[in-house]
This record gives structure tokens, C-alpha cells and sequence, in this order.
């Protein structure tokens, strides 16, 4: 019983985390989607694009149901899951993504949640585990990457939120005046300090 429940809780909260990655895209421009806002370039539809890898070699490889969707092979990576190329589109990503919540959301409903599986890609002696452990790793490197978002896009227009109907208006001169506390506290102590 208590199985059920915690599979089942684990994965309703995975397609919120979806859903909130993607709505994290909604309005930008190609540019805007696409452009490096970090020094290590981490952009939002990069993002998407390697939180769909990311679950595609989970629930795919990991329990010998490889993804439909062609993958280099994991010994291989070099880092372009992190980011868009200029002939990948937007909606080419999306439809990955949306493809690989298909194949996963199979392998969690038909699996156990003590199915064993296998990271070859995990150091010894861990890369043994099962159904129950792949699904809190990828809850957890999902919502990591859902929080990267959160920040980019906030940077980008101020837009911030889980979901579209939790978000409020922005409020330019309130966001000025919490940011402006927050920045004489740490004025102080660096003084104080000092």
C-alpha cells in the first residue's frame, strides 16, 4: 500500500516539475530561450532539452527499455544536451521532451518500484538500484533544474512562480524596495566584519 503511495506521489510531483520547466519557455523569444545567462552558458531551453535526456537514459537505459528516441550513447556525452543548436527548434525540444514523458511515464507504471536497474554511469558499488531510487534522483535533478530556471527567467523579464496561475503581478517598485533591505543587511555585515 505504501508503495503505491509514494509511487504515485513521486510521480504526480515529477509531471508538475514538466509542466513548470516548460512554462518557464512561455513568451520568450528564440533568442531569450536559447542565449547563455551564465558564464558556464546555461540557457533555458537547454535546460529542457538535457532534463529530457536526463529522463530518457533514467527510465529508459537504466531498465533495459531504451528510449525510442535516438541518444548518443552515454560514454559519449559532451555536453550538447545542455544547449540548443541553431537547427534544433523549439518545438523539436519540446516534442522530445513531451515524447520522453510518454516512455517514462510507461517504465513508472508498468515497473515496480523495487524493479531493479542498472547505472552503468553511477561509480561502485552503487550502480545497482531500482525503480524507487531512479525516480527520487530524477525528482530531485529535475526540480535542481527547475530552480536554474526560476533564477534565468527571473533575470530575463521578472516573471517568477511555479505555475502560471500562482504568478501575481509584478511589482516593480515593492521588488525595488525588498531588494534595496536585503542589500543594506549585507552592506552591514560586511561592515560590521570588517
Amino acid at each position: 500500500m505504501i508503495d503505491e503511495f509514494a509511487k504515485d506521489n513521486m510521480h504526480r510531483r515529477l509531471r508538475r516539475d514538466r509542466e513548470a520547466l516548460l512554462w518557464k519557455l512561455d513568451g520568450l523569444s528564440e533568442y531569450d530561450a536559447r542565449r547563455p545567462l551564465t558564464a558556464t552558458g546555461t540557457n533555458l531551453l537547454g535546460l529542457v532539452k538535457h532534463v529530457a535526456t536526463v529522463e530518457a537514459r533514467y527510465f529508459g537505459e537504466v531498465f533495459d527499455r531504451p528510449s525510442p528516441e535516438p541518444l548518443p550513447r552515454w560514454q559519449d556525452h559532451d555536453g550538447s544536451d545542455l544547449w540548443a543548436a541553431e537547427d534544433e527548434t523549439r518545438e523539436q525540444i519540446i516534442g522530445f521532451y513531451r515524447r520522453t514523458w510518454e516512455h517514462s511515464d510507461a517504465t513508472i507504471s508498468e515497473l515496480p518500484l523495487d524493479a531493479p536497474g542498472h547505472v552503468p554511469w553511477w561509480p561502485e558499488p552503487r550502480p545497482n538500484t531500482n525503480l524507487f531510487a531512479v525516480m527520487a534522483h530524477v525528482l530531485v535533478e529535475s526540480a535542481r533544474h527547475i530552480g536554474h530556471a526560476d533564477i534565468l527567467r527571473e533575470g530575463l523579464d521578472g516573471r517568477t512562480g511555479l505555475r502560471a496561475e500562482h504568478e501575481g503581478q509584478i511589482d516593480e517598485e515593492a521588488r525595488a524596495a525588498h531588494f534595496a533591505k536585503i542589500e543594506q543587511a549585507a552592506r552591514s555585515a560586511a561592515a560590521i566584519e570588517a
